[in-house]
């Protein structure tokens, strides 16, 4: 779960993960512990850090302080990237690719918690060989680090571009989108189980109406059996 760090600047802090070391002495084993911290206001600014101490909490603490100080802009389109791009980092590879709105995070748990400490809502991703955290963390950011607004483009080239296809992708898609706020969408009723129930109960009725015929027909029987003794003393 994110861990609020500074109310002011609405900085949070999620921990990708904890790994621990061991070092035989002569008295044993001396163990210590090292955190990796992604922190980030969710507003296009993030960071991480990786500190190593004695305690998991003072690891923590330790790489949350070094991920507030490398905190780097996130140039974004909306609510996802302006362009595709890729970035390495030893013998790791990622792939950040931009989604229309309503796609969401498509990524696993480590490149997600960088996407969504930056904001980022729509985004399809790719690794590729190494999936260690510390590779696809630094492959990441060398991804992120790549990344160009359409006017920065526009400037350094000196031309003139009126709008990228990202963003024509991104208006269209806002159409399907949901414009009313807090309005959750309703789910499918299931109804197949009320049919069920209702044949049921029908067989129950024709069972019922199929009991009462044969107890009226155990009735004729005793009635006719009562009968045909009558009728043979009325002709003897």
């Amino acid at each position: 779960m994110p861990e609020i760090l500074d109310e002011a600047s609405s900085i949070e802090s999620t921990t990708v993960g904890v790994f621990r070391t061991s070092a035989t002495v002569k008295g044993g084993r001396r163990f210590s512990f090292g955190a990796l911290v992604v922190v980030g206001d969710r507003k296009g600014r993030v960071g991480f850090g990786y500190g190593k101490s004695n305690e998991v909490p003072q690891a923590v603490e330790k790489a949350q302080k070094y991920a507030k100080r490398a905190m780097s802009e996130v140039p974004m389109a909306g609510r996802t990237l302006p362009h595709e791009v890729e970035g390495k980092f030893g013998a790791s590879k990622v792939r950040l690719i931009p989604a229309s709105p309503g796609t969401g995070v498509v990524a696993g748990s480590t490149i997600r918690a960088i996407l969504e400490m930056a904001g980022i809502t729509d985004c399809l991703t790719k690794c590729y060989g190494n999936t260690n955290a510390f590779n696809i963390v630094k492959a990441c950011f060398d991804g992120i680090d790549q990344l160009r607004r359409r006017e920065e483009v526009a400037e350094a080239r000196g031309i003139k571009i009126d709008s990228t296809d990202i963003e024509k992708k991104i208006e269209k898609g806002k159409a399907f989108v949901s414009s009313s706020k807090g309005e959750k969408m309703k789910g499918p009723v299931n109804t197949i189980g009320q049919e069920r129930r209702g044949g049921r109960g029908g067989q129950g009725g024709r069972g019922g109406r199929r009991g009462a015929g044969r107890d009226a027909g155990q009735q004729q029987q005793q009635g006719g059996g009562d009968a045909a003794p009558a009728e043979g003393a009325t002709q003897a």
